[in-house]
């Protein structure tokens, strides 16, 4: 793939499924390299760069949600050849849900399956209130309490000075974001959560049973809002096996 958004690992073709993976706020894609290992032979990973992130670590970034969706929809939209499926994580949720709401409202192909994880259902009120644009001392105060950031990286002055404008960015986008009421999509959603993720509560995810038309499942894992990391082999089995139900019913899915 001829394409900075789109990072694969292998240079096959007979894949039978592409999972486009988005990353948290602050991340890049690197979180998802060794993913095509723990999952089924006939998935093709595809993580998502975003603009200012790992490898486009050079190139602007994009600070509101519906300019990321729509430039994200153009990047993709030439990779839709084969069937399909979105997972995100926090940020990554919120794009892959508004993502899949762009190609519905394009007349593009949809997704099979949607994976939000470790993000309130979209038109629920904001868990927290904006820490994007505080001064450098309360927003890493903030950064540190979130546990998603190494104190080693936030004592680091010169390398929270490379990355504070990434995380900013990428807080703007969540805080900044507005949901707009459309019909439910017609795909199932399947989410998860941490058990002990204070801002995303267990209700806060089932509430994402409201923008399906199909079916919902919801999937709790022991550890806090990173469990992406912690629990990370616990969260690949589970989407094994719903890839792999995807894959059994061949012809009528896919």
């Amino acid at each position: 793939m001829n394409n900075s958004w789109l990072i694969h690992l292998t240079g096959r073709n007979d894949y039978a499924l592409r999972l486009f993976c988005f990353h948290y706020a602050g991340g890049n894609a690197n979180i998802f390299r060794l993913w095509y290992k723990k999952l089924p032979e006939q998935i093709q990973v595809v993580p998502v760069e975003l603009p200012g992130h790992g490898t486009r670590l050079r190139e602007n970034l994009i600070d509101r949600l519906s300019l990321l969706v729509e430039e994200a929809g153009k990047a993709i939209v030439g990779y839709l050849d084969k069937p399909f499926v979105f997972f995100g994580h926090s940020m990554g949720a919120l794009i892959s849900f508004e993502l899949a709401r762009f190609l519905r409202r394009h007349q593009l192909r949809q997704p099979k399956h949607l994976f939000v994880s470790a993000h309130i259902a979209p038109h629920l009120p904001g868990m927290h209130d904006p820490i994007h644009a505080l001064p450098e001392d309360e927003f890493v105060r903030e950064l540190r309490s979130l546990n998603g950031t190494s104190d080693e990286v936030l004592r680091n002055r010169e390398l929270m000075a490379l990355l504070q404008p990434v995380i900013r960015a990428d807080f703007k986008v969540c805080e900044t974001y507005q949901f707009r009421p459309q019909p439910p999509l017609d795909i199932p959603i399947s989410a998860f959560g941490g058990t002990d993720d204070k801002d995303v509560t267990e209700s806060a995810l089932r509430a994402w049973e409201k923008h399906t038309l199909s079916e919902f499942k919801l999937r709790m894992l022991p550890g806090d809002h990173f469990f992406i990391h912690t629990r990370q082999a616990e969260l690949l089995q589970y989407l094994s096996m719903e890839l792999s139900i995807l894959l059994k019913k061949g012809g009528r899915m896919l």
